[in-house]
């Protein structure tokens, strides 16, 4: 299967490309910007067709970083990235006459909101807040696709750990001088995912033409935020955390980013990755810090 992927110079991307290739999977990378090497085919504004005329399958992990204090500009930035994005992609395939027949897009578990103890799966409701609604309407934007006869999977992907980036990088630095942090109650749950097993669970999807739809991308062992710091420490031989108090939390973050990242509780569950038969490298979180720091 040759694969094509968008937003391969990211921290996601850039693994998945290394990890179908070091399965001897032929990938096109998707830019944004005039192609300069032979592997890379434009796709936004307008896709170049002609590049993907023997690629069976579309990754699409672009998106504007949802991290940092959410001004206006920001959250249309993220809104933009996620939503027109997919829908430019998502028509441009639905057009093509014998192209790619599958289309992976990055959703997030962000799409279930804060909904505190109850075990999220692919089947439950979408949530309320500003990252729900984007991850639902960015879901609805690869529908023309799936009119279009591709199969079309939305990856909710949940935080991704890697000392190379993301939320773990950010914190690893804080937790080796001691000063880790345990936001509000330490209450929320967590869902997570290690990166080489998001990379190995997007293989698996793209080998399973019976996974269609939406499929939760996260460890079947979600922590609460109290959970994940004890363990972190504990990882990385340093002392107990701080408690941030909710406002605290608020005025760090920002208000936004506090009650629909940080202090939200999401607690999702891969039902659909192992019905199918996928295991993880990493099921909890002790074994991923202990491989991964």
């Amino acid at each position: 299967m040759n694969v094509a992927v968008t937003g391969s110079s990211g921290l996601m991307g850039h693994a998945l490309v290394s990890h179908l290739r070091s399965q001897g999977r032929r990938v096109t990378r998707l830019v944004q910007r005039r192609p300069s090497a032979e592997d890379e085919v434009l796709w936004y504004p307008e896709l170049d067709t002609a590049g993907l005329a023997d690629v069976q399958a579309v990754v699409h992990l672009v998106g504007e970083r949802v991290y940092g204090r959410w001004t206006e500009h920001h959250k249309e930035a993220i809104r933009e990235s996620r939503v027109a994005g997919t829908r430019a992609l998502a028509e441009s395939l639905a057009k093509m006459d014998g192209g790619p027949r599958t289309l992976l897009c990055a959703s997030a578990i962000g799409y279930y909101g804060d909904r505190g103890d109850e075990m999220l799966t692919e089947v439950s409701p979408p949530g309320e807040g500003f990252l729900a609604s984007v991850h639902r309407e960015a879901e609805e934007a690869a529908a023309i696709a799936e009119r279009a006869g591709l199969r079309v999977v939305h990856l909710r992907i949940g935080i991704v750990q890697s000392p190379e980036g993301g939320a773990l990088a950010w914190l690893l630095p804080q937790f080796r001088r001691g000063l880790g942090i345990r936001a509000g109650t330490g209450s929320q749950y967590v869902s997570w995912v290690s990166l080489p097993d998001l990379v190995r669970a997007i293989g698996h999807v793209l080998a399973t033409p019976s996974l269609a739809g939406p499929v939760n991308v996260v460890a079947p062992h979600p922590v609460t935020n109290r959970e994940y710091a004890d363990i972190l420490a504990g990882a990385l031989g340093r002392p107990r955390f701080i408690a941030l108090t909710r406002g605290l939390t608020r005025r760090m973050f920002g208000t936004d980013v506090a009650d629909e990242i940080v202090l939200a509780s999401i607690r999702a569950v891969p039902d659909r990755l192992l019905r199918t038969g996928f295991t993880f490298r990493h099921p909890k979180l002790e074994i991923a810090f202990r491989e991964l720091l």
